[in-house]
């Protein structure tokens, strides 16, 4: 059983699979923070993420990191034995409990190799997404790294598990990206994908500014995957919590990470990526990562799922999206091809990333309600589609605002309440490591 088969049969029970983004470049420590995942009051699955130096391929500045002993960020799988991280692995079979590298690169082929090495058949990303908002890889480059990754996942996960790819491209720039585009960008990922050889298949989508908005985008990714990946596809969506400035009051942290759970039961939303309390100061502990699963568990748990999730194509979102997709399909039938030519014509455009590949002429802003719109389509093809509803620019201290938006409005939320308690957070103590 894969990652995909687990998600599906969980959700099949009625059950939301709740996930950290967790790493420590310690191998004890990493162990510990997979088995108090596993044992949280909650159905997880268990997230292995690479440090800096790994994803930029800086193999040489891992290794003496580890050496020294001083700080990573993340788990240096490629500089790791595979036998290191097998036995991290160790009695957590992924029948039960499966494992997803996450790692945010444009050059993932040493990343996909190890952690196949070790035995794991899951991981994230996507050659607009991993390549844009990261770093300086030229968008072609990065196509051409992402299907020869894909094709090195496939051979690799040759035990008896099927490999299983997730898209980042619902969370491109974390915020300020109008839904529209970002499940355009999750759908288009995941065709890509299809089209070199995968089956098993997760689409993202990044919680926003507005509840109301992000149910219909979810709604419209559900329709536009439903009606675009084949039959053969098992796919599911996994909806992340909020990825940009995060709350630091630790009332206004639980309250987006509640928001973001009821989003993902209000629209069968399969799986959610959480946050914790300690997003917005440091790397969170264990403890923190198992009590932000418990909270959204328990929330998603208090939560009446609908009979029938909403259908997702009569919205202002699913309009734009399908616009977006369909303008670039028609520019090549090899989806990688049509990505980056879709780039360099500006039909796909995201606001404020400065990627040379990225024309850079569309922009977003929040509007009085808190949806996000669009200020300038530039070259988008949204014309009759949309209307731009700015008659002036987005400056720079709008765009401060903006991007501060949802961390000030949650934590003026928790200092006006801030006898509220987060729902059923419970605190446990968990080895912060084991021996190997």
């Amino acid at each position: 059983m894969n990652l995909g088969e687990f998600v599906r049969e969980c959700h099949r029970r009625g059950t939301l699979v709740v996930q950290p983004r967790m790493g420590y470049a310690d191998p004890a420590r990493m162990r510990a923070g997979l088995l108090a995942t596993r044992g949280a009051d909650a159905t997880t699955v268990g997230t292995i993420t690479v440090d800096s130096y790994t994803r930029t391929g800086d193999l040489e500045s891992a290794g003496r990191a580890l050496r020294e002993g001083t700080g990573l960020n993340g788990y240096p799988l490629v500089t790791h034995e595979p036998s290191t991280t097998r036995r991290v692995l160790a009695g957590l079979p992924p029948e039960e409990f499966p494992v997803q590298v996450r790692h945010g690169s444009g050059r993932p082929q040493a990343i996909v190799r190890a952690l196949t090495a070790a035995l794991l058949h899951a991981t994230e990303g996507g050659p607009v997404s991993y390549c844009l908002p990261y770093g300086r890889t030229p968008l072609a480059e990065s196509v051409r790294n992402w299907a020869h990754a894909c094709e090195l996942l496939l051979k690799g996960c040759d035990f008896g598990v099927e490999a299983h790819l997730e898209t980042f491209g619902g969370c491109m720039m974390g915020q300020l990206c109008p839904p529209s585009q970002l499940v355009a960008l999750s759908v288009l990922e995941a065709l890509f994908f299809e089209q070199h050889g995968l089956r098993s298949i997760s689409l993202s989508y990044a919680q926003g500014t507005s509840q109301e908005q992000d149910r219909e985008a979810v709604a419209a990714l559900r329709a536009l995957s439903a009606e675009l990946l084949s039959p053969a596809v098992d796919w599911h969506v996994v909806v992340y919590t909020y990825m940009g400035l995060y709350p630091r009051t630790a009332q206004g942290a639980f309250a987006l990470l509640a928001r973001a759970a009821r989003l993902a039961v209000d629209t069968g939303s399969e799986r959610l990526i959480v946050k914790t309390a300690a997003e917005a100061h440091r790397i969170p502990t264990i403890v923190e990562n198992v009590a932000a699963l418990e909270h959204a568990a328990a929330t998603a748990e208090a939560v009446p799922r609908p009979a029938v999730p909403p259908a997702g194509t009569d919205s202002q979102t699913h309009r734009e999206a399908r616009a977006l997709i369909d303008a670039v399909l028609d520019c090549h039938p090899d989806i990688g091809r049509a990505l980056v030519e879709a780039f360099r014509r500006g039909i796909l455009d995201i606001p404020y990333c400065v990627h040379p590949d990225n024309a850079g002429r569309s922009r977003g802003y929040i509007d009085a309600e808190g949806r996000l719109g669009w200020a300038d389509i530039g070259s988008l093809p949204l014309a009759g589609v949309t209307e731009t509803r700015r008659a002036r620019p987005v400056g720079s201290a709008e765009l401060m605002r903006a991007l501060s938006h949802v961390q000030h409005t949650y934590d003026a939320e928790a200092l006006e309440h801030r006898a509220s308690r987060p729902v059923d957070a419970r605190r446990r103590t968990v080895p912060e490591e084991e021996p190997l």
